[in-house]
């Protein structure tokens, strides 16, 4: 076929998963490169007799994407946007929703539905589901976006359904054969139960459960399409889709309601419904309070809530700017009771719309509270009953003892979502969870409700149809399952006859031994196991654009190279079932190689995977008393060669520079033939500070990093003269130290530990006195901040370095008199660090900039690629480049000429002056330029000589 068929360990484990309670291992995992192809590995299934099902972006929270048999992953080739009619288009189902979106900008056209992974779900999963997301409360659900659909049984029927007249039908009856058959017995199934069908399905707004059979319905056109989504890959394969679009809301604005609780803001829903918003969604106390500690949206954002415990978010729109605020101003002064804060700044609104969608992920490891799952987490009710739902729903929990749960959701259409401490991995407290669930529908089938209102029903739900449906209904959906897959072969084990839902749980058999490791894993109760298990499958690393999570996967479209696949994986490690090699498994090395150790994970993903430090943790113990790469003693040593190399640094550039000799190098290095390698200083840093006075003032001790010491010493002498204008005295160690990076990169931490407590014996007489520690290299600055303190905890001392580490902007920004309009007409675009991007953030660095008269752009292009020792590793340049590539040298290529680079990380600089004609700069170096130049800031080079940090015309490089 044409595509890629996988059987190999590592792929089986990331796949083993989805964002549920349950684990189930697939026997094959599929990647057709086209539909047709997909049909063909569908035809083989078929004749093996083997179960078969689709998989989008993976994020399905009720089992629906893990089960046994053949798993068809669409969204690495079959993404195609084939056409755009109108207000229609025809997409394949590996379409990621963003991305389409992204395609159909230029019209100004959208997809309706936008669940809260809509930077990782496609199309087809969307289908599958049925989904919905905040914007439902316009647009609706899936099921009222689709027109037609083409469609493959399993056992080999392929055709286009959609909405079928009379006359269609009479001609597909007369046409006779697979399709004919079909069409009656859904037609009799129908007509048989016309009563049934039309009173016993809920009627409100996010009635998701079950199959859809009442748009098989005459009032609704015997819709076949609609009938088969949210069916969950259990019926048919989806193979193509036409999909309804709908225009950009040209204006948006957002008003904030805030009331005693949250039942109260249930309850003026319906009052809030009347204004006709965009989305309406409630968030409750215990969501803020986790937002903050999670810093989702800034203080500056939460600040501005109104007083209350529960809120509702309300967006409206408009034609034009002015239309869109008055609506909002209407709503807020006929609030009544409700306090209200009204957003007008759109960047404002973002933010705190990002506190809602962050609600699965900051609810999932609440500090100083058990883990938190899905298993109940998207019943809905008539939106007019809501209030009265949460009151009932919250004494439930309170009976079960399941406190502290943050209840959220799509409130204008009566849909709740939580997390809640169900104990999954001991009997008894599956126990109570099943009692609990049991409950909970009973609950909300007693409102009129519908057991998901979103996520589905798979095996999570499932086994609860009946309560909601009754037995009649039900029993029509496994009728409906056998016209459309006769040898249930099509997902089995969900909806219809499902796995009980405490069977499979992923949670109930991981209890593997605890392994000795180096790092302390703090956030995990200092246990591996759990940090390998943290993942719970959002798919964020899976985004295209936008953040820097996660580099490798957005360059090969590979689940085991995202965070969530390479987490899944360590996860089976541990576990020993599907990888049975421990810490030497060659299918986790693989899975391990391509991580950039960008940390990209540790900021971004919702729940914090450090990928970076499971990587070192895992390198340690794979090549523990064994031979290692021939880079991890180059470049893992490199701080001692580097000191090495500064007796004679000329002679060693020469040698590393010639054309034979270089090769060797390179080759006995492990280091790329085509990467070109840094040349020495001709005088360190250190040796140039030795000679120097010392100055009055706030005593600091400047970092000397072996980049910045031996590459690149201009910057640190740039440091020292602006912090010794500010009114600090400048120390540099008086002895050789190292934060141990290139050794904790390369998993050689036993080494790492050794340098990092000679480091900080030497530092603590003045780390006791509160001196700080300025740091210019981002990655060195992530290491005494968050690693070393994570591998060598409880050290005190430790602990003094990690909080007296600061940044050159940290120590500059109040401290610099703020330009006067209109500034030094210097703009520059900026490249933030993965690192610091993960740790400490890039917002002092732009108030610096902007207080100095710079304006600077900030890029959010991803990583560059070079990622340390990654972009430099022999096998690793392809990847390298294709990342930079992806949105960094193309930023900067689109420069302007007179437009400064700023990148204070080594390895940004190095990405960028390989693949561009720029000459990045540190901000050392530019805010020297600005700031202590005699003849004022802005002062130009003479012409035809390229200023450090501009883009060189072609004429000047050549």
């Amino acid at each position: 076929m044409d595509g890629e068929v996988r059987c190999d360990e590592g792929t089986l484990a990331a796949y083993a998963h989805d964002s549920s309670n349950y684990r189930q291992t697939p026997s094959v995992v599929v990647l057709p490169r086209t539909v047709d192809a997909a049909v063909q590995a569908v035809r083989v299934c078929h004749e093996y007799g083997v179960p078969v099902h689709s998989r989008g972006g993976g994020t399905s929270l009720a089992g629906q994407c893990c089960n046994e048999g053949v798993v068809i992953d669409w969204s690495k080739y079959c993404t195609r946007l084939l056409s755009v009619d109108g207000e229609r288009a025809l997409v394949e189902p590996g379409a990621c929703l963003d991305d389409l979106n992204a395609r159909l900008a230029d019209r100004r056209l959208m997809v309706g539905p936008k669940p809260a992974t809509h930077d990782t779900c496609t199309i087809g999963g969307m289908i599958g589901n049925n989904s919905c997301g905040a914007s439902a409360q316009a647009y609706g659900k899936m099921v009222d976006s689709v027109i037609r659909l083409e469609v493959l049984t399993y056992d080999g029927l392929r055709m286009w359904v959609g909405e079928t007249s009379d006359e269609e039908y009479a001609r597909i009856l007369g046409q006779g054969g697979r399709r004919a058959e079909i069409y009656r017995a859904m037609r009799e199934l129908r007509d048989e139960h016309l009563a049934l069908i039309r009173t016993r399905y809920p009627d409100i707004p996010r009635r998701v459960s079950g199959y859809n059979l009442d748009s098989l319905l005459p009032e609704k056109g015997f819709n076949v399409a609609q009938a088969l989504v949210g069916s969950e890959s259990t019926l048919v394969t989806v193979l193509r889709a036409e999909i309804r679009l709908f225009e950009v809301p040209p204006f948006q604005s957002l008003v904030v309601l805030g009331y005693p609780d949250l039942a109260t803001a249930g309850d003026m829903v319906p009052e809030i419904v009347t204004h006709r918003p965009l989305a309406l969604e409630g968030l409750d106390h215990e969501l803020m309070d986790l937002a903050r500690v999670e810093r989702v949206a800034g203080e500056n954002v939460l600040n501005r809530l109104p007083e209350g415990s529960g809120w509702l978010m309300v967006r409206l729109g408009g034609a034009t700017r002015q239309e869109a605020d008055d609506r909002a101003r209407r709503l807020a002064e006929s609030a009544g009771r409700a306090h209200t804060a009204y957003f007008d700044d759109p960047a404002d609104e973002e933010r705190m719309w990002r506190i809602r969608e962050a609600g699965l992920g900051v609810t999932a490891y609440p500090p100083d509270n058990p883990d938190t799952h899905e298993g109940w987490e998207d019943a809905a009710v008539p939106p007019d009953r809501l209030g009265d739902y949460l009151r009932d729903f919250q004494e439930l929990l309170r009976r079960f003892d399941y406190h502290n749960c943050s209840l959220y959701g799509h409130f204008g259409q009566g849909c709740v979502h939580t997390r809640t401490p169900f104990d999954l991995d001991d009997p008894e407290g599956v126990a109570k969870y099943r009692r609990f669930v049991e409950e909970a529908a009973h609950l909300v089938a007693s409102y009129g409700g519908s057991l998901s209102g979103e996520h589905g029903d798979g095996q999570s739900r499932g086994e609860l149809l009946p309560i909601m449906f009754g037995h009649e209904i039900v029993q029509l959906f496994a009728d409906f399952k056998r016209i459309w897959d006769p040898t249930w072969r099509m997902n089995p084990g969900k909806i219809v006859k499902p796995y009980r839902l405490d069977e499979n749980l992923d949670h109930l058999d991981y209890h593997p031994k605890e392994p000795r490791t180096h790092f302390d894993y703090p956030a995990d109760h200092h246990r591996f196991t759990h940090a390998a298990a943290r993942c719970v499958g959002i798919g964020k690393c899976r985004s295209s654009s936008g953040g820097v999570m996660c580099p490798s996967y957005r360059v090969t479209r590979e689940e085991k190279h995202s965070t969530r696949g390479r987490a899944r994986i360590l996860m089976e490690m541990m576990r020993g079932e599907t990888i049975t090699g421990g810490w030497r498994s060659e299918e986790v090395h693989e899975a391990l190689d391509l991580c950039l150790a960008c940390k990209g994970c540790r900021g971004e993903c919702p729940v914090h995977v450090d990928m970076a430090t499971y990587k070192a943790e895992f390198l340690s113990h794979h090549y523990r008393r064994r031979p290692r790469p021939a880079a991890h003693y180059s470049m893992g040593w490199l701080p001692l060669w580097a000191r090495l190399a500064s007796v004679a640094p000329g002679a060693v550039n020469a040698l590393t520079h010639a054309p034979g000799l270089g090769r060797i190098v390179k080759l006995a290095g492990g280091v790329d033939r085509r990467r070109e390698l840094p040349r020495f200083a001709a005088q360190r840093f250190t040796d140039w500070f030795r000679d120097r006075p010392m100055a009055e003032g706030d005593q600091v001790v400047l970092w000397p990093d072996t980049f910045t010491d031996n590459f690149n010493p201009g910057a640190a002498k740039a440091a020292v003269r602006l912090l010794e204008a500010y009114g600090y005295r400048v120390e540099v160690p008086p002895v050789p130290l190292c934060c141990g990076l290139t050794w904790i990169s390369t998993g050689q931490l036993a080494m790492a530990e050794r340098v990092l407590r000679r480091t900080v014996a030497a530092l603590a007489p003045r780390l006791r006195r509160g001196v700080p520690v300025v740091t210019l290299e981002p990655s060195c600055a992530a290491v005494l901040r968050s690693d070393a303190p994570e591998l060598l905890s409880g050290d005190p001392d430790v602990k003094l370095l990690g909080e007296q580490t600061r940044s050159l902007a940290e120590m500059l920004v109040d401290r610099v008199p703020t330009a006067p309009p209109p500034g030094t007409g210097i703009h520059a675009i900026a490249q933030p660090h993965c690192h610091q991007h993960a740790i400490w953030g890039f917002d002092a660095d732009t108030r610096l900039l902007e207080r100095v008269g710079v304006g600077v752009e900030v890029l959010d292009v991803g990583c560059c690629g070079l990622a340390g020792n990654f972009g430099f590793e022999r096998g690793h340049h392809e990847i390298s480049t294709r990342i930079a590539e992806l949105g960094l040298w193309p930023a900067v290529r689109d420069a302007g000429r007179d437009t400064r680079i700023l990148a204070d990380g080594f390895s940004c600089r190095t990405q960028i002056e390989s693949g561009t004609r720029a000459q990045p700069v540190h901000l050392a170096e530019l805010l020297a330029e600005v700031l202590l130049r005699p003849h004022g800031p802005g002062t130009r080079e003479k012409p035809g000589r390229p200023q450090p940090g501009k883009v060189r015309s072609p004429t000047a490089h050549r």
